[in-house]
Parts: C-alpha cells; sequence; structure tokens
C-alpha cells in the first residue's frame, strides 16, 4: 500500500469530528465552569472577605472541587463532552495534577507520585511561566517607550 492509498484509507475510516457541536459544549461547559467561580466569588465576597482574598479562596475552592470529582471518576466524563472546556480553566489543570497522583500512586510515593505528578502538568507550568517572563518583558519596554 502507497502513500496515497493509505491516507485514503485513513480518511475513509477515521471518524468525523462534529467540530460546532464540540465547540458548543466546550463553550457552555467551561463557561459554566466560569460562571460557578463567579459565584464563589459573590458569596465569599457577601460573607465578608476581601476581593483578593476571594479570588484566593475561589481558586482554592475549584481547584478541591476539580480534584474530587477526578477522585471519583466524574470529571473525566465530564471532559469527555466538554473537551476543551475543562482545560482551559484552573479546573484542567487541578484534573491534571490529581489524575498523575491517583495513577502512579501504586509506585510509591517517592517514585511514583513524588517522581510522575508533574509528567502532564510540568509542561503546562514551564511554558505558562516563560509566556508570563516574557509578557512581562514586552510589558516593561511597552512602558519605557510610551509610558
Amino acid at each position: 500500500m502507497n502513500e496515497k492509498e493509505y491516507n485514503e484509507y485513513v480518511e475513509k475510516r477515521a471518524k468525523k469530528s462534529p467540530v460546532l457541536k464540540n465547540c458548543i459544549f466546550a463553550f457552555l461547559i467551561g463557561g459554566g465552569i466560569c460562571t460557578l467561580g463567579q459565584a464563589f466569588f459573590h458569596l465569599y465576597t457577601f460573607l465578608g472577605l476581601e476581593e483578593t482574598d476571594s479570588r484566593t479562596v475561589v481558586a482554592i475552592t475549584l481547584i478541591f472541587i476539580a480534584a474530587l470529582l477526578t477522585g471519583f471518576g466524574i470529571f473525566d466524563n465530564i471532559a469527555k463532552i466538554a473537551g476543551a472546556g475543562t482545560l482551559v480553566p484552573i479546573t484542567g489543570f487541578a484534573n491534571a495534577i490529581t489524575s498523575q497522583a491517583i495513577d502512579t500512586k501504586s509506585e510509591g510515593f517517592i517514585l511514583g507520585v513524588g517522581a510522575k505528578i508533574f509528567t502532564i502538568a510540568g509542561p503546562v507550568i514551564l511554558y505558562g511561566t516563560f509566556t508570563g517572563v516574557i509578557y512581562g518583558i514586552i510589558y516593561y519596554f511597552c512602558n519605557l517607550i510610551w509610558g
């Protein structure tokens, strides 16, 4: 089988992705997660926390909920429907860390969880930090120029 025949074979066998449906679910569920975060923010400020403290507690709450749902195997089912909608908010990061910890727990806490917990999330941390540094440098020079 040559390359052209193989590509035709793959196109016949490949399942077509419902892009519009996937985008709608990602938008609705990702937006729902963000709306839930906003609701927690209003709740915490209503209960008397300062805005900066409320933001911190909201992040902690969403991380806790995502980790809990991951532990019970519910988050993965939501992610199958939502796709990228669960990856963009902080909940996707919490899921990546928690699922790695669960998967490697049997290998022990040092060589399993400790050594492999950031296997998936590590690149996110690295490139997120790198992008933040680049943004900071650009911002700094833009302020020097247009100050």
